[in-house]
């Protein structure tokens, strides 16, 4: 969470309806063996995630063939297809009362690999720079922080070790 910004409109953009309060968001790229490849700067936490990742320059890096793995939220298809690079979200029931059995093998393989990209950003996480509510004149800094710190997690043994 961010300190409550002085200014109204900052407040409103920072404001996550989804955890009730002012945050920050930032996209990460991880290679499958748990590597950090891509940091994004810190955004608003209203911004939406499909903005997030046209701002961040994250589309400029992929490569065709590569692959991104997202939340059911990220509506990017359209962006990642028209760069040959495939999505990994797993499939969600919506309206149906089961998965198909193609379903339930694709969620298997998405969660085997999804657990390495949790793990990468537990690391991260444990350098403790986002905990707590962080005070508005360290933001303009915070980004380049979590970014050394996501390339001191490269230096740690490979989470497929």
């Amino acid at each position: 969470f961010i300190q409550r910004p002085s200014s109204l409109s900052v407040q409103s953009a920072s404001f996550s309806s989804y955890k009730n309060a002012n945050t920050c968001k930032l996209l990460v790229g991880i290679t499958p063996d748990g590597a950090f490849t891509f940091i994004s700067s810190l955004y608003e936490g209203s911004i939406i995630d499909r903005n997030s990742v046209i701002a961040s320059g994250l589309l400029d890096k992929l490569e065709r063939g590569d692959s991104v793995m997202a939340d059911k939220g990220f509506e990017i298809a359209d962006l990642l297809l028209s760069r040959g690079v495939r999505l990994n979200i797993p499939p969600f029931l919506d309206k149906k009362r089961q998965l198909l059995p193609s379903e339930v093998r694709s969620t298997k393989s998405i969660a085997a690999v999804r657990i390495h990209v949790e793990r990468a950003i537990g690391r991260l996480k444990a350098y403790r720079l986002l905990d707590g509510t962080i005070d508005n004149s360290l933001f303009d800094i915070l980004d380049r922080a979590v970014f050394v710190a996501a390339m001191l997690c490269n230096f740690l043994p490979s989470l497929c070790a």
